[in-house]
């Protein structure tokens, strides 16, 4: 890793930074007296900040703590699979502000998932080995990833773990075999030309078994991997005890202690979903007592945006409540389909490759307070670690030798202004230190990490004033920046609706551009059935050890803009091989991670000649809305499959001949996907999409800006306007906040409105689904009135409410009357002539 450079910058470079930032700092004691009054977080009275102690950090360098092993993030689950089907130079600049030192998060650790071909949240990553004397090193992207993170960080440090495993492991996960599995996988990193750091067992398992740690420890010796460490065990539970019961283990087991490097649990810090407040993380006294690091094996689950004061807390809190000296937050990058659970929880969003639309957002400068001013190796120091006493924590970090440090401070808790007095001791260097501040509280990027005043010292101290929704860093280092690269400025960032693919250019073993498999392993294979070429095949035939968490579904893969209108026909050659059906699948509209399947309608040909087509829920159940049976029909042969919408009107073919035309309208919009019956081979080629009708002219979402009279933690209003169908503006249950509720869209400028289109959640969890609305519109946003009102079925398509008016609006209002008690809405769109 590049160390953060010391001061060894001229005067007049640090002059000509320190004039880049504008700082909202206060320097002086004498600023106090401007302060409004606070309530004291010891004493609970008011008091006025000018009568409020101000709260003393000493930074000894005398005094340390355990040794910092970095900050990192995990691509596992599928979550990094659209970041390679970006266009250059987009995919070169996420991947600058992920691992580049001095420009963005500069992580210090990767953790990626070795592959088992199954489920592992946003979709299967594959396996190496998917059968005993199968043995591909090439297979997916984390060996890219990893290859790009060492490129621009060569001290990176480097991890892998599994979610689920291949099926045909004699004795489940926990066996030889899988150990043999793992030793592969570790060569085939060689071959990468990567060195893995550290090896895991299962995530999040609700077992784990000590003696395969100890036989994996022996292998890794046996077999030349000396500097690969053990990580156990990577659990998960609802309690402290449970999350830690590895270290009870270890206390009650010398030689599994012996075998195990690290301790890490997963979401130390408390509840696994998005807007959870991270306010402490413990860890148990047998743990600390372990003699060994402890890590926040992963941690996160929070949205790129509202996450970052959640992942500011979580890197300081793990430490001082856990002494934690790592923190990996899943995931890296939301760069997964919005369809499929969980879509916008990383670092920062890139879940448009078709687009290379991307956002260097703030979750990814909460981490550069940390990452950008220490290394691994440097010591924590316990005396300067702790909480303030008016809301927010703060840690200090010093160098094995020089006597730098850093001191990262986070007031995301605070209400009210608050002033520290630091104080350097014991060899660290005492002269001007520099501070970086990000505001959360503001939208404007200009305010995340940016360089402001150094401290001088006074009185023997450095006053600083902290404002509350911020993070700090004050340092002695230098040699931070932030990296400049922005998306382009598309005005629709929506994927164009033709699509078409002979999948002639795919290499041979990789997944076609786009195509992103929920389960099973879709990649190029050379064509079956008498046809030459190119095809797409499924090509795992044992069913993987399955992740804990996720779907019992059949192989599917899926493609497309979520927020595709529904107007459109696809089509695809299959070929059945030994599988009991194939699907092609239209206006998918959403995938259940606990549940499986992808609602939407389904055009099945089974291996008997019979075809059905079928229309799935949200909750899995399945309606047929038409069958029969081919007249002719040999399973060797290619067959054509066709399903074309417009409107509520869903026309199917095989070979272009009509089978049925019927009329349903529970599903219009969403993806198209390819799904195997069971877990069999089948090919498919020649996927063509196709518009049936033009799509709506749409106010480019980021133009617009949406409010709400109720919102709940991490279910705000902005949620509609992201084009994200898993995020959702939803009204507070806690405390309920009764009907009616409004949601308003600031367009931007006046302008002649044709529709409302709103989009319900999609889960089938029936809160918040508006049943019954009225919508009002306005020009200055001070009078609305009433333009239209009514009622809809408590289904998950889109709803279009016709703006009967020629005369330009603004603002238009969606007010909910009825949706279970509640109101929520995943979207919302405007159209325009």
């Amino acid at each position: 890793m590049t160390r953060p450079r010391t001061r060894a910058l001229t005067a007049a470079v640090r002059a000509s930074v320190a004039c880049l930032a504008v700082s909202a700092v206060i320097l002086t004691m004498s600023a106090a007296s401007m302060l409004p009054p606070v309530t004291s977080a010891r004493s609970g009275f008011v008091t006025s900040a000018t009568e409020r102690p101000v709260q003393e950090i000493r930074i000894d360098g005398r005094q340390s703590g355990r040794t910092f092993d970095g900050i990192g993030a995990l691509s596992a689950g599928a979550s990094s699979r659209l970041l390679i089907d970006y266009p250059e130079p987009q995919r070169s600049q996420v991947l600058d502000y992920l691992f580049k030192p001095g420009h963005g998060a500069a992580l210090q650790i990767l953790r990626v998932e070795i592959g088992g071909d199954t489920n592992s949240t946003a979709g299967a990553e594959p396996s190496h080995m998917r059968t005993p004397t199968d043995l591909d090193c090439d297979r997916g992207y984390e060996w890219w990833l990893m290859r790009e993170a060492k490129r621009r960080n060569p001290d990176i440090i480097l991890s892998g773990l599994a979610w689920g495993a291949p099926g045909w492991f004699d004795g489940g996960f926990w066996s030889q075999d899988n150990i043999d599995y793992q030793i592969a996988w570790l060569e085939c990193a060689r071959t990468h030309g990567l060195t893995i750091d550290y090896l895991g067992g299962w995530n999040e398992s609700e077992t784990f078994d000590p003696d395969w740690f100890v036989a994996l420890k022996r292998a890794l010796r046996e077999r030349g991997f000396h500097q690969t460490k053990l990580i156990a065990a990577d659990g998960w539970g609802p309690d402290l005890q449970t999350r830690w019961k590895v270290a009870e283990v270890m206390a009650a087991d010398p030689e599994f202690a012996a075998a195990v490097d690290v301790a890490a649990v997963h979401y130390p810090c408390g509840s696994q979903y998005n807007g959870a407040p991270y306010d402490h993380c413990p860890s148990t006294d047998q743990a600390k007592a372990l003699g060994i690091p402890l890590w926040s094996g992963e941690q996160g689950s929070q949205k790129y945006d509202i996450g970052a004061g959640p992942l500011a807390k979580a890197i300081n809190r793990s430490y001082i409540d856990g002494r934690m000296t790592a923190t990996v937050n899943w995931s890296l990058v939301a760069a997964w389909y919005t369809s499929i659970p969980y879509a916008g929880l990383g670092l920062m969003r890139a879940y448009q490759p078709w687009s290379g639309y991307f956002e260097a957002s703030q979750s990814l400068w909460s981490v550069a307070h940390t990452t950008q001013f220490t290394e691994p190796g440097w010591r924590y120091i316990d005396s300067a670690s702790g909480y303030l006493d008016g809301g927010g924590s703060f840690v200090s970090l010093r160098a094995p030798e020089g006597g730098d440090f850093s001191t990262v401070i986070e007031t995301i808790d605070a209400t009210a202004p608050q002033q520290v007095r630091l104080s350097v001791a014991g060899g660290l260097k005492a002269d001007a230190l520099h501070v970086w501040q990000t505001d959360l509280r503001s939208p404007d990027t200009t305010d995340w990490f940016r360089r402001a005043p150094d401290l001088t010292r006074v009185g023997g101290g450095y006053h600083l004033t902290l404002q509350p929704g911020h993070v700090y860093t004050v340092t002695t280092t230098t040699g931070q920046g932030k990296g400049k690269a922005a998306a382009p400025p598309h005005a629709d960032r929506r994927m164009r609706q033709t699509y078409v693919d002979s999948f002639e250019t795919t290499k041979l073993g990789d997944a076609p551009r786009l195509l992103s498999d929920f389960n099973g392993r879709f990649e190029a294979v050379r064509c079956a059935g008498n046809r030459a070429g190119t095809c797409i095949g499924q090509q795992v035939t044992i069913k993987p050890i399955e992740w804990r968490y996720v779907t019992r579904t059949n192989p599917l893969t899926v493609i497309g803009d979520p927020t595709w209108s529904g107007d459109y026909a696809v089509s695809v050659d299959a070929y059945l091989g030994r599988a009991p059906h194939v699907d092609l699948i239209g206006r998918a509209d959403g995938v259940q991670l606990g549940l499986g399947g992808q609602p939407g309608y389904r055009l099945r040909l089974a291996a008997d000649g019979t075809w059905t087509l079928i229309e799935q829920a949200p909750d899995r159940v399945e309606t047929a809305l038409a069958s029969g049976r081919l007249d002719t029909f040999d399973p060797t042969r290619w067959y054509r499959l066709g399903l074309s919408f417009k409107g509520t009107r869903i026309r199917a073919s095989i070979n272009g001949k009509l089978l049925a035309e019927v009329r349903d309208s529970r599903h219009n919009r969403g993806q198209v996907g390819l799904m195997v019956g069971d877990w069999t081979t089948a090919q498919f080629d020649n996927l063509a999409i196709r518009p049936t009708a033009p799509p709506p002219k749409l106010i480019p979402q980021n133009t617009m800006r949406a409010t709400a009279t109720s919102a709940h933690l991490g279910y705000e209003a902005s949620n509609v306007l992201d084009a994200n169908p898993n995020s959702m503006w939803h009204t507070s249950w806690d405390p309920p906040a009764e009907l009616p509720q409004s949601i308003t869209l600031d367009l931007g400028k006046a302008r002649r409105v044709r529709a409302l289109i709103y989009t319900p959640r999609y889960d089938g969890n029936p809160n918040g689904t508006i049943t019954s609305y009225t919508l009002y519109s306005s020009v200055d946003g001070e009078d609305y009135t009433a333009v239209a009102q009514g009622t809809w079925q408590p289904t998950a398509a889109n709803k279009t409410i016709e703006v009967p008016t020629d005369k330009p609006v603004r603002y238009l209002r969606l007010e909910a009357h009825s949706g279970n008690g509640y109101a929520a809405a995943t979207e919302l769109n405007v159209v325009v002539p």
